[in-house]
């Protein structure tokens, strides 16, 4: 079973990790370069401001951006989100597999299933009060916010269980106020809403994040049941 499990979020994660690496190159990181040519012009323009003031702040603003490192565009930064994707996918990939192990499907399909759950948990209900943010966006208190993330993605997970597993009525009513709770308490936002990039382009990498992470997740979910059916002992 160890194997099995093992073989599933192995094979599974790398398929979803793949997809999302190539939907995520083609879509998503074109949107963050943009926002990030935006929240680059605002230093400058500061410095530019210092400079003329005694240029003060140059030194320090030179200062900052050595200690910050990340890595370059093109084949570097493609190979930081391909390496980190296939982890989170595999980490996932392993909670499908263990779950199949407990109740598994008899078809791939249903995996499209469980993966949509997996998206509603960990992607879609966190995004309705901290949707996905471009660089240069204001934002609440980090620990707060990974709080309420954790918070709204265990009783999710919870309330989709009840809803879909429940034998009573109560336990399908108790799921559907755990999926509220969270969002009755609400997210932690910041004191002001601002970001250097364009309303417009907000929009469209909220659009492109959440669809990228439902085909990925459609995909780990299909892939992780076809697998795990796959390498099912013939007395299974």
């Amino acid at each position: 079973m160890i194997k099995r499990i093992a073989q599933t979020a192995g094979f599974a994660g790398l398929i979803a990790a793949l997809v999302l690496t190539l939907l995520q190159s083609l879509w998503v990181t074109p949107l963050i370069l943009q926002a990030e040519t935006y929240e680059n012009a605002e230093p400058v323009a500061q410095v530019e401001h210092d400079h003329e003031h005694g240029g003060a702040a140059v030194a320090h603003t030179h200062e900052h951006s050595a200690e910050a490192w990340a890595p370059e565009d093109g084949w570097q930064r493609t190979l930081s989100t391909g390496g980190s994707n296939l982890v989170v996918a595999v980490g996932f990939a392993l909670i499908l597999a263990g779950l199949f192990s407990l109740r598994g499907p008899t078809r791939a399909w249903q995996g499209l299933l469980w993966g949509l759950s997996g998206f509603a948990t960990f992607a879609l209900a966190p995004s309705l009060g901290l949707p996905p943010e471009l660089p240069g966006t204001a934002a609440a208190d980090l620990a707060h916010r990974q709080t309420w993330w954790v918070g709204t993605a265990a009783s999710t997970a919870v309330g989709l269980a009840l809803i879909a597993f429940g034998r009573h009525w109560a336990l399908r009513v108790l799921g559907v106020v755990l999926l509220v709770i969270p969002h009755v308490v609400g997210a932690p936002q910041p004191e002001a809403h601002s970001s250097l990039a364009p309303e417009a382009l907000e929009h469209e990498f909220i659009a492109a994040s959440l669809i990228t992470n439902a085909a990925f997740w459609a995909v780990l979910g299909w892939a992780a049941a076809w697998l795990y059916q796959r390498h099912a002992s013939p007395s299974a």
